[in-house]
């Protein structure tokens, strides 16, 4: 069946007919306008400022806290030739903010060595043994961290008390106390002013680039935007002005190793945006440090030499490719050990790899709408992540049960944690608990924002082409989700890998559009038979054989009223996970149910669909014996078969039956049938299965008898639930027919 994933929520904003105009001179349409005013930009200077982001609009760097002590000591470090070690993250915030620092400093002459930390030998954040080897080993006297240090305390001050001074760049959630770095640039910083709150680390990167060059290195915006976008920061103020002119860049990119990568990758450069970087770039490098060490990412990015960058290329869409199965099969795993009796779910095994976790999380929390924690077994300790619904803050939940875990971390909708083996149960109970007691109701859903109800008759690619001009979109600027309905259905059809998408064909009037929906291939059958579908879908382009149309993507679906499915015939096979109706259970707390076959009698169904309320139904309607195909039996086959049985003084039905229905070109379940209501109407005597024609019978018409009427009825009723619509099957069932 159909089900939405949202509770959706049609926006029904106002914009003043002043601003539409304004609007128009831009070249936008009224329902981009519209869309703006209903995010706040609302005056023709905002309007400006928003279509025509400029580097001008970028803020001073030094309005960063610490950014001048940053920059003094950076600066010494280079003119006095101390190695510089450039200490990043695993993911491709880390990489790129990485990267940045390294382009920057080798401009300046700076001795500078870079290192990713790996997730399962080094952990997140600054790692002593790490700084221990670099300062001992490598003569480092200066370390710089990229997207990460704000939690740093021990192995920052380890690197202090050794002489080496730590300048920590981060974005990262600032702790109670910060570790005694010396400086630490910062944009939420308790004593700092900057006016932008929500660089990513690749932001605070390229603010320190901007500051030790003493000028905006636009050169360097396109590795900031693939660190923005895959970190999920708000795409707005500052963050919007660089991935903007990042992008750009990006389609024109001379890094040989993103040629390569996006070569490899089948990306059309021509195209490029904030989705491709989002769901084809950062996947592939977030997979780089899910899986492996996440160094070669550093030389992929800011290497030149074309060989290399092809082979780490390959190297890292393999990654991709093996990260794509590794979550597929602990997905397949964690689903096997799903517990329907709980609110929550707390799934552990040993050799999951603890890289994928969150993804396999996320994935499931789409499915279940209930907190998903999955966790992977080593050494007698479950490590892993957890992500939630918006009704339950998971944080909130688990911060004060810190006897629980070993470690434990996160906000409202997702956590990481480790702990022991044994405290497994006890963390399921306690968040069973947790929403227990503050009476959460796990039945709502996440809310959809609907922006704009789309007339499908007006639609057209300038309509598109004015949302392109609102791009990019992202965290506080999301691509905007529209609502369609009072459409038809043309045609659904399945595609891609296992069939595992669709492609609807809707229509309204003269306009047609095409509509993909990922992962709902299993729902051809639905989606072609729906009636009073509603869908959420955002606008894209579609490129194919040289032509360019307008397509939607499908967000979520739903149906009004009751959901009427027709899988009748040999063609359709029963739905997978809809259970059979059984008239065994006279209630039923199902949702959707299959019809599957027909008691003989049907009018029993009646009692059971009025007694019970359903969001689908499925009628396959199979017929044991199918009267309706022959009738109740003419008046002529009748007389027909009382003028053949009248020759003989008996008949032996037992042996001679179907000889009989041969004879006579009568079916043998109709031939039974008509000799049972010879029987009643006393025409004839059946003993030990030998049939006698009572010569001496009053006449009486057919249709005195119960049997016939009875067939009759059968045939009627049967003929509905063959041959009728499933709206008129429906209908009979519930008593309006």
């Amino acid at each position: 069946m159909i089900k939405p994933n949202y509770d959706w929520q049609l926006l029904t904003g106002f914009s003043d007919e002043q601003f539409i105009k304004i609007a128009k001179k831009e070249g936008l349409d009224p329902v981009a306008a519209k869309l703006l005013y209903e995010r706040g930009v609302q005056t023709a200077e905002e309007l400006q400022a928003f279509l025509q982001p400029s580097l001008e609009d970028l803020h001073d760097p030094y309005l960063l806290h610490d950014m001048d002590k940053a920059v003094e000591r950076i600066r010494r470090a280079i003119e006095d030739y101390e190695q510089i070690l450039i200490y990043g993250d695993y993911d491709a915030d880390g990489m790129t903010s990485a990267s940045i620092l390294k382009e920057t400093l080798e401009e300046m002459g700076a001795e500078v060595q870079v290192y990713l930390p790996n997730r399962f030998t080094d952990g997140y954040g600054p790692n002593q043994s790490v700084y221990k080897y670099f300062i001992e080993q490598q003569g480092i006297s200066l370390i710089v961290t990229v997207d990460n240090g704000v939690a740093g305390h021990e192995a920052i001050a380890y690197a202090q008390e050794m002489g080496v001074d730590v300048v920590v760049t981060d974005h990262h959630s600032m702790q109670e106390t910060l570790p005694n770095a010396y400086a630490i640039v910062h944009p939420e910083h308790p004593e700092g002013n900057y006016p932008f709150k929500h660089l990513a680390g690749c932001g605070v990167a390229f603010k320190l680039a901007c500051a030790l060059l003493e000028t905006v290195h636009a050169d360097l915006l396109d590795l900031v935007a693939i660190g923005t976008i895959a970190d999920m920061v708000s795409l707005t103020g500052e963050n919007r002005v660089m991935v903007k002119y990042g992008l750009s860049l990006l389609k024109q990119t001379e890094r040989a190793g993103l040629q390569e990568l996006m070569k490899i990758a089948g990306i059309d450069v021509d195209s490029l945006d904030e989705e491709t970087v989002g769901f084809q770039l950062a996947p592939r490098l977030n997979a780089l440090g899910r899986l492996d060490d996440p160094n070669p990412a550093i030389e992929l990015l800011t290497g030149f030499d074309d060989e290399e960058a092809h082979e780490i290329a390959l190297m890292i869409d393999s990654k991709n490719v093996e990260r794509k199965d590794i979550v597929q099969a602990i997905y397949d795993e964690a689903k096997s050990m799903l517990r329907s009796d709980r609110p929550v779910q707390v799934l552990a095994k040993e050799g999951w790899n603890p890289g994928v976790l969150g993804i396999v999380a996320g994935r499931l929390l789409e499915e279940l709408h209930q907190p998903v924690i999955v966790l992977s077994i080593e050494d007698g300790k479950a490590k892993g992540s957890a992500r939630s619904v918006e009704a339950v803050d998971i944080f909130q939940a688990l911060k004060d049960h810190q006897d629980l875990f070993i470690a434990f971390g996160g906000h409202a909708g997702a956590a990481g944690m480790t702990l022991e083996v044994e405290k497994l149960d006890q963390l399921a109970d306690t968040l069973a608990a947790y929403i227990t007691d503050n009476k959460l109701d796990l039945s709502s859903k996440s809310s959809l924002i609907l922006d704009e109800e789309l007339d499908l008759e007006e639609l057209t690619l300038d309509t598109l082409k004015s949302f392109e001009k609102l791009a990019p979109y992202g965290m506080d600027n999301k691509k905007p989700v529209f609502y369609v309905k009072d459409f038809q259905v043309e045609s659904a059809r399945t595609m891609g890998q296992n069939n595992a998408n669709l492609k609807l064909r809707i229509t309204k009037g003269a306009a047609g559009f095409d509509v993909v929906a990922f992962g709902k291939g299993n729902l051809a059958l639905e989606f072609s038979q729906a009636k009073d579908l509603e869908l959420a879908v955002t606008l894209s382009v579609n490129k194919w054989n040289g032509n360019t149309s307008l397509q939607l993507m499908l967000v979520d679906a739903r149906v009004n009223g009751v959901q009427l499915y027709n899988i009748r015939g040999k063609q359709h096979q029963l739905p997978v996970g809809i259970p059979v109706l059984d008239l065994d259970n006279s209630k039923t707390d199902e949702k959707a149910i299959v019809l599957a076959s027909l008691p003989e009698d049907i009018s029993s169904l009646r009692s059971y669909f009025q007694e019970n309320e359903f969001e689908a139904i499925y009628f396959k309607n199979e017929i044991a014996k199918p009267y309706y195909l022959d009738g109740y039996g003419s008046r002529d086959q009748f007389a027909k078969l009382y003028k053949t049985i009248y020759q003989f003084d008996e008949f032996d039905v037992r042996y001679k039956l179907k000889d009989l229905a041969a004879y006579l070109k009568i079916k043998d379940t109709l031939l039974v049938k008509m000799i049972q209501i010879f029987q009643e109407l006393e025409f004839v005597t059946i003993t030990d299965g030998v049939m006698r024609v009572n010569k001496e019978a009053q006449k009486r018409e057919i249709s005195e008898s119960q049997i016939y009427q009875d067939l009759k009825e059968t045939v009627i009723q049967q003929e509905l639930m063959a041959l009728g619509t499933v709206q008129e099957i429906y209908d009979w069932l519930c008593g309006q027919a």
